[in-house]
């Protein structure tokens, strides 16, 4: 679907700083329920700077919420989504049968890119620190960042339940 005058575009290149990346994070997600996407990992430490608390990007998730979709969450703990994003976490309980979340902890050898990934596009912070990286549609640039995700996934556990059941 083409984009419209008012529609933001998904950036092709490097980005550098932490306003740049929050507004790729917003709109990645904007793009996600215009176009449909049907998968989207989100892949960090622990998301503390990324803008999933907003209401934007909530009611862009809720926009792209749909049968056959599907949210991946990769962490090394997701404690700070708990605390820092208070609207998220009540948007990941309602839809938690489209949610996969896992956390590698500390296991030895696992290092979380931060990176948006999706079938047609991607945005890497390879410095998180200083929010840098470089986005795109490359495929392979695409299918490196996916095999890195995937390894982080492979050591990672299932994390971040949409309920806790007590005895």
């Amino acid at each position: 679907m083409p984009a419209d005058d008012t529609s933001p575009l998904l950036l092709e290149g490097r980005f550098d700083g932490r306003e740049a990346f929050g507004e790729i994070v917003r709109n990645a997600l904007s793009a996600a329920a215009r176009e449909g996407w049907k998968e989207i990992v989100f892949s960090d430490t622990d998301f503390a700077d990324w803008p999933l608390g907003e209401r934007a990007s909530i009611e862009a998730l809720q926009a792209w919420s749909a049968s056959g979709r599907r949210f991946v969450l990769l962490a090394q703990r997701f404690d700070v989504i708990e605390r820092g994003h208070a609207r998220f976490v009540p948007w990941r309980r309602m839809w938690d049968h489209i949610i996969e979340c896992r956390a590698t902890g500390k296991a030895p050898g696992a290092q979380v890119p931060s990176a948006i990934w999706t079938p047609t596009w991607f945005a890497h912070r390879i410095d998180p620190e200083r929010s840098r990286g470089v986005c795109g549609a490359d495929p392979r640039a695409r299918r490196e960042l996916r095999e890195a995700i995937d390894e982080s996934w492979r050591l990672a556990r299932p994390a971040f339940p949409a309920s806790t059941l007590g005895l």
